[in-house]
């Protein structure tokens, strides 16, 4: 192995691109959970694939998610959010041809009257766009997106944020960690025991 050059010279700038370069890259998508006065979900229809999904997208290269959900829904929806809270992060496994993605979710409060009546898909990517009572919001996304936004939901009324693995609560508050197809058990104490 050879002896990494000087750091700060040009040749140790070169030295970490080499390395940047074989790293793995992941996906990320950044989603919103909006509501209307009464509380219903704000939900979006693409053109790109069949049922609905949370407003939001894809985040470009080098992009933060809290950016990208931004700038999705002021390209998709004409609107200039602001977001309040990470409800959750949900790790996405790869599957059909896709590599494995890191979804986010964050709260974008709610609109109002005036907004949500005015709403209206900005391009060609979205056909529709609608505000569902949550149990309805729920019946009608994909299982993928169902949980998350179930656990979206959990994380926004408990004020706690949620790392998932496909849609999934890893662990929880007073819980013991849950692995796909396991329970979850109640910990009645501290990991490690008592002192």
């Amino acid at each position: 192995m050879t002896k990494p050059p000087p750091p700060g010279t040009p040749e140790w700038d070169a030295y970490l691109a080499e390395g940047n370069a074989k790293q793995a890259r992941k996906r990320v998508t950044a989603d919103a959970l909006l509501r209307d006065p009464d509380g219903r979900l704000l939900l979006v229809k693409p053109t790109y694939k069949p049922g609905w999904d949370l407003p939001g997208g894809m985040a470009e290269s080098n992009e933060a998610p809290s950016d990208a959900v931004r700038r999705e829904l002021a390209e998709e929806l004409g609107l200039d959010i602001t977001l309040y809270a990470l409800l959750c992060i949900d790790w996405v496994s790869p599957h059909g041809p896709w590599d494995d993605l890191m979804a986010f979710v964050f709260d974008a409060g709610q609109l109002s009257w005036d907004t949500c009546a005015a709403l209206r898909p900005h391009d060609e990517e979205l056909s529709e766009c609608a505000f569902f009572p949550e149990d309805q919001a729920l019946s009608v996304l994909r299982d993928r997106q169902r949980r998350r936004a179930e656990q979206a939901l959990i994380a926004l009324r408990e004020s706690v944020p949620r790392y998932l693995q496909n849609g999934q609560p890893l662990w929880n508050r007073g819980h013991a960690p849950v692995h796909e197809g396991e329970q979850s058990t109640v910990r009645t104490e501290p990991e490690g025991g008592t002192h």
